[in-house]
């Protein structure tokens, strides 16, 4: 009872990882992302191949994947154990393009379901030579016998890329690795990196040598056998084949008789069996935590670049932050057509040089010129909106840009970019939400003269000029100190805001000018900073759209290790 709860909880932690594998998303292309992918859908389909139909079903018929190169007689091999010309050789390659899965029909209840290789369809009856991929053709033999099913898998090496990717998965949904190769190709790479990974995740495997000459066997045997002890796989079975003529397109009998034997003595012997699939399912379900743990890193990468690009767009909006700050106290705002408005709202330059006295004079004259002469008040609050608007726009743009440049040169960047083409660009709602901006700022600063206007004598003084006169003021005077130096001692476009901070000064006072002047700034700050973060929105939205969970590494790393935890 303790086994079968144990086997029930390896089943259950094994499909909890099969989920977190199945939902594991690599979507930025960072370096290696293409190499892990394609690890993750390989272990998909072990899991769903192998490991899992194999947990659950143990007494299930063992499986032989028969694999090798092109032309290494795979299918003639196929054909010769059965007795049958179940599998279509040919001289044209590759001519293995459809697996073939020959069984003993008492098991056909084993096969020709989606116990394993789910995403396959099954066919059945003779093969007609027409290609069916996606699909593994049955083929039902009394030579075989019961417990023991072939798999005639394509070309390991085939030139069309399909077939070399499910000759792959095949290979991994097997108990048993038949690897058939012959004495010109047995030291070629393309099998050997198979046979790597054979020992590496503990499967079982056999070595079929064919077309071997019959004065090389003494030879070539030997130094195969040797090569199998360097990586790993000192017990793999080697059965050689003779050069021979083929009869009626199979092998002679004598020629494969001890393998012949050998496979229906693991067939007939349900001990040697199950240390076959034991051996494999073991070093399969063991080399799942070094698998997971590169899936694992691969999303790690993931994480990494994801937040290298947040950071860059955050440290380029910020940038701009901080120009829209440095534009609104270096005079650049009073300078050009808002100082030509000014001038025209206050009177001549000799008229400005009157001025100097008294106060008194600056209101009379400053309220002459507001009463009798609306239109420049007007104008000048028109240009300090647009050049507000403008010093905000064009560093929001700047931001925009400077973003996209920074992606670009960023894993992941250029993809994220490319599946949102409207993210090199300011949207036109952005530049509407920018004057929208300026003029609730200019409404709030017209709020905040009333607000501190509030005594009589101030309220009276306010009257005197209008609330929107002095908002225009106290706007000039926000934009015109630094560090507490302001107008003249600044120097800022020869001394434009002087008369307005003297004005506001006689009617609120030197401190309380200050202290409003600075709320005026920091609510504008406030206000772009809040603006800058809805458009730097836009790229964190676009990134998570093509991001991996936040956890994936973390829950993949879970999974796996409640495998380990299980008792076996």
């Amino acid at each position: 009872m303790g086994a079968a709860r144990n086997s029930e909880a390896l089943v259950a932690a094994v499909e909890r990882l099969r989920q977190e594998v199945g939902d594991a998303r690599l979507p930025l292309d960072v370096p290696g992302r293409d190499d892990a992918e394609t690890a993750r859908r390989q272990l998909i389909a072990q899991l769903d191949d192998y490991v899992l139909p194999r947990l659950r079903s143990i007494d299930a018929p063992l499986l032989a994947v028969v694999g090798g190169s092109t032309g290494a007689g795979k299918s003639t091999l196929v054909n010769s154990v059965v007795g049958a010309a179940v599998s279509r050789p040919g001289v044209l390659r590759p001519t293995t393009t459809s697996p073939v899965l020959v069984h003993h029909p008492d098991d056909l209840r084993w096969f020709e379901g989606d116990r394993i290789l789910p995403g396959l369809a099954r066919v059945t009856g003779r093969d007609t030579g027409e290609e069916q991929p996606g699909t593994v053709r049955l083929a039902v033999s009394t030579a075989l016998p019961a417990g023991l099913a072939l798999l005639d898998a394509p070309d390991i090496d085939s030139v069309v890329s399909a077939n070399r990717e499910l000759a792959g998965q095949l290979l991994s949904a097997a108990d048993l690795w038949l690897f058939v190769t012959t004495a010109a190709r047995y030291a070629d790479a393309v099998p050997w990196d198979l046979l790597r990974t054979a020992a590496e995740r503990g499967t079982a495997v056999a070595i079929v040598l064919d077309r071997v000459p019959r004065e090389a066997v003494d030879e070539i045997r030997p130094h195969l056998a040797s090569m199998l002890r360097e990586q790993g796989l000192p017990t793999a079975p080697i059965f050689t084949v003779p050069e021979i003529d083929l009869d009626d397109g199979r092998l002679p009998e004598w020629t494969i008789a001890r393998l012949r034997s050998w496979l229906e003595a693991l067939a007939g012997d349900a001990r040697a069996r199950d240390i076959v699939v034991s051996q494999t399912l073991r070093g399969a379900v063991g080399s799942l935590s070094e698998r997971t743990a590169r899936l694992a890193t691969a999303s790690r990468a993931q994480r990494d670049a994801e937040e290298a690009l947040t950071a860059a767009a955050t440290e380029c909006f910020e940038v701009a932050e901080r120009r829209v700050a440095d534009g609104m106290t270096d005079g650049t705002l009073l300078r050009g057509e808002v100082l030509a408005r000014w001038q025209e709202f206050v009177g001549t330059g000799e008229f400005f040089r009157q001025m100097e006295s008294t106060i008194a004079r600056w209101r009379d004259r400053i309220t002459a010129a507001i009463k009798g002469t609306p239109a420049p008040q007007d104008s000048l609050g028109e240009a300090l909106q647009t050049g507000v608007a403008a010093l905000v726009l064009a560093n929001l743009e700047a931001a925009t840009s400077e973003t996209v440049r920074s992606w670009r040169r960023h894993s992941g960047g250029a993809a994220v970019l490319g599946s949102e083409p409207g993210l090199g660009t300011v949207p036109e709602e952005s530049t509407t939400a920018v004057e929208r901006l300026v003029r609730a700022w200019q409404g709030e600063v017209f709020d905040l003269v009333r607000t501190e206007g509030q005594g009589r004598r101030t309220n009276a003084r306010i009257a005197a000029y209008g609330v929107n006169a002095i908002g225009l003021f106290l706007m000039l005077v926000a934009f015109a100190q630094t560090g507490g130096l302001v107008g003249a001692e600044v120097g800022i476009a020869g001394g434009t805001a002087v008369l307005a901070q003297r004005v506001l000064e006689a009617i609120f006072g030197d401190q309380a000018v200050r202290d409003m002047a600075a709320k005026a700034r920091a609510r504008l700050l406030e206000m772009v900073d809040e603006l800058y973060g809805q458009e730097r929105g836009r790229f964190v939205r676009a990134l998570a759209a093509q991001a991996a969970p936040v956890d994936q590494a973390d829950r993949l790393e879970d999974a796996v290790s409640r495998i380990s935890a299980v008792p076996r």
